[in-house]
């Protein structure tokens, strides 16, 4: 089993829960609709990864991540959910499931977490190769984690260490081999957590 770390500990989780469509502008960006409900996707433990592995038409999109324990919101995190978009777009166009453009191992690049009271003005920064690509907070989602926790492990439930990936803000795009991401979390303009992380051409 994979892991995420969180307090100096290893932390393996059963599976990650990703939230589709959480952010207008991002859902604008795709052309998508927005949704009457969560769009909810599961990756599997295999997904986990610290860094990134090229693949022709990858995508990244940045997240706040949480980790659950006894029902709760216990740790806070940055990831990318990694996506091949012309699969992604072609399965979609086939009303198909999306598992095999959002699932496939090493699609959920995670940073380790770190514990959190409250999700209240928690915000993130990706950066590619220097540059801010994508920025957004938690006041911009449709659906907030509180409500994202209880209507998950209502439908799938949430077992201690499972991971939300809780939606991508605007500026998703495609990766090339060597580039360089750095993601930080804050909350209320006090840096939390800066992870970094690199795509590695495969072959």
């Amino acid at each position: 089993m994979r892991s995420v770390e969180f307090m100096g500990r290893a932390v393996a989780p059963c599976k990650i829960v990703c939230i589709g469509r959480n952010y207008v502008e991002h859902i604008r960006e795709l052309a998508n609709e927005i949704p009457d409900e969560p769009v909810y996707f599961i990756k599997p433990n295999s997904a986990i990864s610290e860094t990134i592995i090229y693949q022709d038409g990858l995508h990244y999109e940045g997240e706040i991540t949480f980790l659950i324990q006894k029902g709760r919101i216990v740790g806070a995190g940055v990831g990318l959910d990694l996506t091949l978009r012309e699969v992604q777009s072609r399965l979609k166009a086939k009303g198909l499931p999306w598992e095999r453009s959002k699932a496939f191992r090493g699609s959920a690049v995670l940073s380790p977490f770190v514990p959190i009271n409250s999700w209240e003005g928690l915000a993130i920064e990706v950066y590619r190769n220097g540059e801010l690509v994508q920025k957004g907070d938690v006041d911009l989602m449709l659906y907030k984690p509180d409500f994202l926790v209880t209507d998950i492990d209502r439908i799938f439930g949430l077992d201690d260490g499972d991971v939300i990936m809780s939606g991508t803000p605007k500026g998703v795009g495609p990766i090339m081999p060597e580039d360089a991401f750095t993601l930080r979390l804050s909350q209320n303009q006090k840096p939390l957590l800066t992870f970094r992380t690199y795509c590695l051409n495969s072959t």
